[in-house]
Parts: C-alpha cells; structure tokens; sequence
C-alpha cells in the first residue's frame, strides 16, 4: 500500500522501517558513509510503500523555495517489479497535490536518469561527485 505523510503523522514503526530501508539501500546496498538524519525530514513529505509491516520504497520531498519541491532518498528495495516507477509516479501525484510546486527537481545518481526522464524529469548540469557517487540536477516544470 502507498503511502503518503508529514513527518508528525509517522508512527514510530514507520519512521523506524523508513530509515531501515534508507540504511539498507544507501549504506549497506550502495556503500555510501554519510550522515542520513540531516533534519531535513521533520519538513518533508514522506511517500513510501508498505507490504507486511516493511518499506519496500520510498522517497521524500521538501519545499526548497515557495514554488520548487527537492525530492531524495528514492529507492527501493526490490528491483526489476516495477515498484521504482510506481512509487514515482504516485509520489509526483502526492507532492503536486500537496505542494502545488512550479517546479520539482532532485539530484540524481547518474545511472538512474533514464528512469527519470520517464517521468518527464530533464538534466539540467554537468555530472558531479556526491557521496562518492555522480550525480546530476534534474528538473520536472509543471
């Protein structure tokens, strides 16, 4: 089931398998070292999926200017189902209903631009190193 929350209406659970998740793919899957609670998700919407009391998915997104949403940490947790285009594709649903943004951008890993583009996301710099991975600025203008 998809799911779509301020960080105040998160029970602990959630918060809990949220931040597993995170862990899972950014630190264990990928082998990122980086500092996860950066204070950024007590302002964020938090859209995730849950199936048997585990986040299989996930994303988060924040306003960064009155009319621009940043969108991070997406990722999921099974790979090849579809479930990476659903929860984008449920989650743009959620932040334009919720935020009415102009624009919606994120920074994302280099090997996942195609899976942006889908969704109507463009590049818009030249590659950069983050966390020890490259990285580009994406936009979505709605």
């Amino acid at each position: 089931m998809f799911t779509a929350k301020y960080f105040d209406e998160l029970t602990a659970k959630e918060i809990y398998e949220i931040l597993k998740a995170r862990a899972a793919v950014f630190v264990v899957e990928q082998e990122i070292v980086y500092q996860d609670m950066d204070d950024k998700d007590y302002d964020s919407l938090h859209v995730f999926y849950e199936e048997d009391g585990k986040v299989t998915a996930y994303l988060r997104a924040f306003k960064v200017a009155p009319d621009v949403v940043k969108m991070g940490r997406v990722l999921t947790l099974e790979h090849g189902k579809g479930l990476g285009g659903r929860l984008l594709n449920y989650g743009l649903e959620e932040i334009k209903r919720k935020y009415s943004p102009e624009l919606i951008t994120i920074d994302s890993q280099c090997h996942a631009i195609g899976f942006y583009e889908k969704a109507g996301f463009k590049v818009c710099s030249g590659e950069f190193l983050e966390e020890g991975i490259m990285h580009v600025k994406m936009e979505l203008k709605l």
